[in-house]
């Protein structure tokens, strides 16, 4: 039997800070970073706030990565209509937070911003999207590189790895069938299930950690108001959609009324019943 698991973005937020539920994070960033990838602590963030109706759910981590360097993690699940900008604020501000006045800008840390989203999110046919920064000619088309010197200093082999790098999960273009370890893992994001077969790093953890009837008193109320604030802002947008569009069709049956068409015209064209048009 499925267990009831609880919803990630909410887990974000009440459980994953907690030290002990580390490795479900670090399984899913194992997994979509495909390294290895131990968190060294939860860094203050916007996202620490507690209130269920907040704007924000954002997680920044200072985790080690396989080559025990020390990177800058960003995680967050919005739904902001300016959300690629949204994205450059957040590298943005993960570098100067964590940068002190006086140090080398060798000490600036590798920045990853990962983004989960339950919307459309520009136009593709992907569901999982990565952006790095290159230097491209744009006489000769070459990439720029790093000088045998500067791989030494750096310890990178190419410019993109100093920069920040992005993530962009699209968790409902996802269509249901998991082909890789890191498919299970939005399987698990877009419906709340871990199939028994899953074996991602991480997995086993949400399975245990991340089960509803595992929560506290409070934490199952917490959650089930959460859920019922997603589902009245969700009606609200859906009841905006439909009395604009409602609108515009009148708008469309008004104007075609000016013009002299005939009304079962209008009504094949904008589904308003005659006696609307009529009232126009």
């Amino acid at each position: 039997m499925a267990k009831n698991l609880v919803r990630f973005d909410w887990a974000m937020k009440r459980l994953l800070r907690n030290k002990a539920n580390y490795v479900v994070l670090e399984g899913f960033l194992s997994e979509l970073l495909r390294e290895d990838i131990l968190i060294e602590q939860i860094l203050e963030s916007e996202g620490n706030q507690d209130d269920e109706m907040t704007k924000f759910n954002r997680v920044d981590m200072l985790a080690l990565n396989s080559r025990k360097e020390l990177v800058i993690i960003e995680l967050q699940d919005n739904s902001e209509a300016d959300y690629f900008q949204r994205m450059l604020f957040g590298t943005s501000k993960a570098l100067t937070d964590y940068f002190r006045l006086g140090d080398s800008y060798k000490s600036v840390r590798k920045v990853y911003s990962i983004n989960i989203v339950y919307f459309d999110l520009g136009q593709g046919e992907d569901y999982v999207y990565h952006g790095r920064n290159e230097f491209v000619g744009i006489h000769r088309g070459d990439v720029l590189g790093l000088s045998a010197k500067q791989k030494s200093s750096f310890g990178h082999e190419h410019i993109y790895q100093i920069y920040p790098e992005y993530y962009i999960i699209k968790v409902n273009r996802f269509d249901d069938v998991a082909k890789d370890t890191l498919d299970q893992w939005i399987y698990y994001l877009k419906n709340n299930q871990v199939r028994d077969e899953f074996n991602a790093k991480g997995l086993e953890g949400v399975r245990q950690r991340l089960d509803f009837d595992a929560l506290t008193p409070d934490e199952k109320t917490a959650y089930i108001r959460t859920l019922e604030n997603k589902s009245i802002e969700k009606d609200v947008i859906e009841t905006a959609r439909g009395e604009g569009q409602l609108q515009k069709s009148r708008e469309i049956a008004r104007q075609m009324k000016q013009d002299g068409m005939p009304v079962d015209l209008i009504v094949k064209y904008t589904a308003l019943s005659p006696d609307e048009i009529q009232l126009l």
